[in-house]
């Protein structure tokens, strides 16, 4: 019996901003905080789930469907060229890491490759913002312009809800919320098409060879760039302590009429009671990026640079960067260097992942 995979697989989930519901007045706000910190509407969202065979209404696919598919994903191979160093096992399929004062390449893992960014485009609509110097409190009211319409991806900014740039900026960049860049993009001098525009001549000017930009929040699947323009946009966004504040921030409420709206990280690592040094982050996810993660930290006194792409799981990519860390702590990259030469002008995974 043949199944194909790629039918099976569930095309819903999408990256959104964690949901943090507001404690009641008099009711403790870190309980309230604590609880939504891994929110069940953005877990619900992300989940994949097999469906069930075509004209079965029951919620339990049939066993032979089930069987099939098992043995099908069993057989398929691993699409995945390794190429890290000797004690550095990550699962993202594309990986590098940059000491950011040396410019020392530690590990690297189709860090040519091009392919979606997703979110992480949010860094360089941070960028052109803040070239532009407007007025941050300048209030912008949401639109149905910002509505998504390609992703269909799931937003509290509700048309109508008025915020000021400086709001919408913070939460672009610490809760990955889409409407909020698109806002930002609208209300530049020259529209979207404008503000677009100067995003490529921003990459263009930082070096960014294989970057291309199609739009403000990273939901079109042709804003692509590879491991190493990721690093050169860190670097350049590092640069400007507003866009290290907001994308490091753990939690923000803001009132934008009547009801007050609390937000927290899109990054676990940013939100756990731990000790990263974490100087500057941004998540992103979509079907065709997968779940994706840069990152500027310090570990054991080394400014480093993490470019995480197209990770499988929703957990791995923060899991790769505690691998990444423990291994520098161990002293494992004073003396291994790896460098994916081999990698593919355009990396695919070839399975089929829910869109976003």
């Amino acid at each position: 019996m043949t199944i194909p995979v790629d039918a099976v697989i569930n095309d819903r989930g999408r990256e959104t901003e964690p949901v943090v519901e507001v404690a009641a007045a008099g009711s403790d706000p870190l309980k309230t905080v604590a609880v939504s910190s891994t929110p069940q509407s953005a877990a619900s969202v992300e989940a994949d789930a097999v469906q069930t065979a075509p004209g079965d209404d029951s919620e339990t696919p049939d066993e032979d469907v089930v069987d099939a598919i098992a043995k099908q994903i069993d057989d398929k191979p691993d699409q995945k060229d390794l190429h890290l160093p000797s004690g550095l096992r990550l699962k993202s399929s594309v990986v590098l890491v940059v000491d950011q004062k040396t410019n020392e390449v530690l590990a690297s893992q189709n860090a040519d490759a091009v392919q979606p960014i997703a979110s992480l485009t949010k860094l360089m609509t941070a960028l052109v913002v803040t070239d532009a110097k407007q007025p941050l409190d300048e209030v912008i009211e949401i639109t149905s312009d910002d509505i998504d319409h390609i992703k269909h991806s799931y937003s509290r900014l509700t048309p109508g809800l008025k915020f000021t740039r400086r709001e919408l900026l913070l939460l672009a960049l610490m809760s990955s919320e889409n409407r909020a860049a698109s806002a930002l993009a609208r209300h530049y001098p020259g529209g979207t098409p404008a503000f677009v525009r100067a995003m490529n001549a921003r990459a263009k000017s930082l070096g960014m060879a294989h970057t291309e930009y199609h739009d403000s929040n990273g939901l079109s699947s042709q804003n692509v760039s590879t491991a190493h323009d990721l690093v050169r946009l860190v670097d350049a966004a590092y640069k400007v302590p507003l866009i290290r504040d907001f994308s490091t921030h753990v939690e923000q409420t803001v009132k934008p009429g009547r009801r007050s709206m609390h937000f927290v990280s899109s990054n676990r690592l940013v939100r756990a009671n731990n000790d990263w040094r974490i100087g500057l982050q941004k998540t992103g996810y979509t079907t065709e990026a997968g779940r994706c993660l840069v990152m500027q930290a310090t570990v054991k006194g080394r400014p480093l640079v993490m470019v995480l792409l197209d990770s499988d799981g929703k957990m791995t990519r923060f899991a790769d960067a505690q691998r990444v860390r423990s291994w520098v702590e161990r002293g494992s990259s004073s003396t291994s260097l790896a460098s994916s030469s081999k990698s593919s002008s355009r990396h695919r995974r070839g399975r089929a992942r829910s869109s976003s």
